[in-house]
């Protein structure tokens, strides 16, 4: 496997291109010299199959991989037995439309604290974690890989801890390690190689380098303030990081190929595609 690199969504140079179809994207990353893509269900599941199909096709024939991104709004610890039931169901439907659209990866936020007590709020997420995997294979989509991401305020289920967690319930489940969160919700945490090195040899350690080396990766510098994330910003800035280089160096170092995503505020296939430059040249 080789790692693999591309935008979440399109860009601002898409659309100012004059592209507005979905297909398009698969042709503007080729041509970048880039090999994936990440679709957002983020308002909901709501794209027809056959759009899917279509959609589908543009990218096999581009020969870039595509994943798609859960809706925005699952909370797996909310209170309210019927809505988490929501949830799952939206993970389960986005499992769904992604096998149709070629792909095989869900990227999904697991929940947020709320009212309750963390310790609360965590332990019924990991209880709805084992509801979700019985869909999962009730259903039989264990061919897809299911992605719980790291969230970046403080506020969210979602540390690297309890993504490690929640991911031991079944072998379905591989870490969204988006590094921007990590890094605002940790105040800056991550700046050096071995910063990197250390998270990445925890996951391995305790979920298994296999499981690991083809993890999913979201990629941004973000603004953070004491609650920890504010927004996504371009890597132009030079203030909040994290910074790529020292994480393709880590990537190397332990041998891993993840499926790297870059979350940049309206420049993220230009960002992705000098990530890729910085992987190739260190």
């Amino acid at each position: 496997m080789c790692i693999k690199l591309g935008p979440s969504g399109n860009s601002q140079a898409f659309f100012d291109a004059g592209h507005v179809k979905s297909e398009d994207s698969a042709l503007w990353v080729k041509n970048l010299g880039l090999d994936c893509f990440e679709y957002s269900f983020g308002r909901g599941v709501n794209l027809s199959d056959k759009k899917a199909a279509e959609i589908c096709a543009a990218f096999k024939n581009c020969g870039v991989e595509i994943s798609v991104h859960a809706p925005y709004y699952i909370n797996l610890a909310n209170p309210d037995d019927e809505m988490a039931e929501k949830s799952v169901g939206y993970i389960i439907d986005s499992a769904k439309k992604v096998l149709i659209m070629g792909g095989k990866r869900v990227v999904f936020h697991p929940a947020s604290q709320g009212k309750e007590l963390r310790e609360t709020a965590v332990d019924r997420t990991k209880e709805r974690f084992l509801r979700l995997t019985d869909r999962i294979y009730k259903e039989n989509l264990e061919g897809v890989m299911f992605c719980p991401e790291t969230m970046g305020k403080l506020a969210q289920i979602g540390t690297v801890g309890e993504i490690v967690d929640f991911c031991k319930t079944d072998k379905v489940f591989t870490p969204c390690v988006d590094f921007g969160h990590v890094n605002a919700r940790e105040q800056g945490s991550l700046k050096t190689t071995e910063d990197y090195i250390r998270l990445l040899s925890f996951m391995i350690a305790e979920l298994g380098y296999e499981r690991i080396k083809n993890f999913h990766v979201h990629f941004s510098k973000i603004e953070y303030s004491s609650r920890g994330e504010v927004r996504h910003l371009t890597f132009e800035d030079n203030v909040y990081g994290p910074e790529f280089a020292p994480l393709s160096l880590a990537l190397k170092k332990l041998d891993l190929t993840p499926y790297i995503v870059c979350e940049s505020a309206g420049t993220q296939d230009i960002d992705a595609l000098y990530m890729r430059k910085i992987y190739y040249n260190n």
